[in-house]
């Protein structure tokens, strides 16, 4: 995945790679309980490319999201190209293509959650955090508030995930103590 994009992004942004990858600075490779993990990953399945998904999810968690650098590892460990694993990584939305912070909180705004009012919950929780922009992290690296397309919940819209546990009813009146439970 080396060179540049061409895109006005990525000649103002070194940083930003084919793509649109961005670059962690460094080489990485699995600590020794992470490729543990994903050997055992690899026993399950029958070819290693079906085993991208999970494997791309050990790279998360020990990275924290998944970096040019993260790509081309995980693509050398299941000797796929790069290219196909970006494919993936860009598919899904599951998977973070930049920093955040210790809290992702994804507002869902489809029909159901924006009927209940979550577009203005999503925007007073970022201002509440310090006038966030969509996709920013805070100053103390705490939160990063993004929109989401739908978290399956609309039974209890307006829906909220936070990393991996899912919230509910969060309206613009319960963000205080949404928030504080966060802390």
């Amino acid at each position: 995945m080396s060179g540049g994009n061409g895109s006005p992004e990525g000649a103002a942004n070194p940083r930003a790679l084919e793509h649109n990858a961005r670059s962690c600075g460094r080489e990485l490779s699995f600590s020794a309980e992470a490729r543990k993990e994903v050997d055992r990953l690899l026993s399950r399945y029958p070819d290693k490319q079906s085993a991208l998904l999970p494997v791309l999810w050990v790279a998360q968690k020990e990275w924290g999201w998944i970096s040019k650098e993260a790509v081309d590892h995980v693509a050398s460990v299941l000797s796929l190209s790069p290219a196909f694993v970006w494919g993936v990584v860009t598919f899904y939305t599951m998977y973070n293509r930049g920093p955040v912070g210790k809290h992702l909180i994804q507002f869902c705004t489809s029909i159901s959650c924006h009927l209940a009012g979550a577009e203005d919950a999503y925007k007073e929780c970022r201002n509440r955090l310090g006038g966030l922009k969509p996709g920013e992290t805070s100053a103390d690296g705490m939160y990063t508030v993004i929109e989401v397309e739908c978290l399956a919940q609309c039974d209890k819209a307006p829906a909220v995930m936070v990393n991996d546990d899912d919230y509910d009813v969060i309206s613009k009146e319960k963000l205080d103590a949404f928030l504080q439970g966060l802390k």
